[in-house]
């Protein structure tokens, strides 16, 4: 009994250290989802531009509108004539044209936003390739040189990321792997006593595995719970963050936390145990 007390302030700071470490995790993994977010954010937003011949009618526009939006790499679709399109020039200060000519000089068009996952130099030139299939098109254009700054860019930020996250994954394996082996070092006696007195491996094993769940359990709830509120804070601090707030994903990085808090305690726990019990009483000293 003696040695099961002094083993259980070890469990509270297992649980403390493993909290701060996924505490850790969550974060970089907040901040990696949020950069996946923000380029799915600026890709959405590039606009591809079809000019549509000067004579098009309306009825016509509209119906090319319409079949451009059913396409699967089509997000929304904002049909232009050339009425609304001198309303737009006239209302972003465009000089007033009426004065030298007697006709409309602009073109009737579709301004249309993409899926995230079409905005690439193969993709677009895919899209413009099919809509330039239509008679009433004069020409589709977007900004190439935008594009492919900006899929170089993002390459470059997620190979960073991804290798910033699989080093600190390691380190938190390695982290709470030598804080929960702490924490059963303490209990090095009291497992060789129950193994001196006949019990089985299984029957020795058994609590310490049970409660290196219930750390793992605490440890990621309480992880969790920190990351949810730090981030609750960042948000009411800078209302822009709540634009790439994706609940689902959230759902699945706080889920992950509390799985690997449960795996790392657990495997960590019964290896510690095992290696107890095959040393020599001498050597636990």
């Amino acid at each position: 009994m003696a040695s099961r007390k002094r083993g259980k302030p070890s469990y509270v700071y297992a649980i403390v250290g493993i909290s701060l470490v996924l505490f850790m995790l969550g974060t970089l993994g907040w901040l990696v989802m949020n950069g996946r977010m923000l380029t799915k954010a600026f890709k959405e937003n590039v606009a591809v531009e079809v000019i549509l011949h000067d004579n098009t009618r309306d009825e016509n526009l509209t119906k090319l509108a319409a079949i451009l939006e059913e396409q699967p790499f089509v997000r929304s679709v904002e049909p232009i004539t050339k009425e609304e399109a001198a309303e737009d020039f006239f209302s972003a200060g465009g000089e007033d044209y009426t004065e030298i000519l007697d006709f409309n000089p602009l073109y009737p068009s579709i301004n249309i936003k993409l899926d995230a996952a079409y905005v690439n130099p193969e993709h677009l030139e895919q899209v413009r390739d099919f809509i330039m299939q239509s008679n009433i098109v004069r020409d589709v254009s977007y900004p190439n040189t935008v594009v492919d700054n900006m899929n170089e860019n993002f390459r470059k930020i997620g190979v960073v990321m991804g290798t910033i996250a699989l080093l600190l994954f390691v380190i938190v394996v390695i982290l709470i792997d030598n804080t929960v082996r702490l924490a059963m070092f303490s209990n090095r006696f009291l497992i060789k006593t129950m193994q001196m007195v006949g019990a089985t491996r299984k029957f020795i094993t058994r609590p310490f595995d049970q409660r290196a769940v219930i750390n793992g359990l605490i440890s990621g709830v309480v992880a969790m719970l920190a990351l949810y509120l730090a981030i609750t804070f960042f948000e009411s601090q800078l209302p822009s963050l709540k634009v790439l707030h994706d609940t689902g994903n959230m759902m699945l990085l706080m889920g992950g936390m509390i799985v690997t808090g449960v795996l790392i305690s657990l495997l960590s726990t019964h290896r510690s145990v095992i290696k107890y019990l095959k040393m020599s009483v001498d050597d636990l000293y």
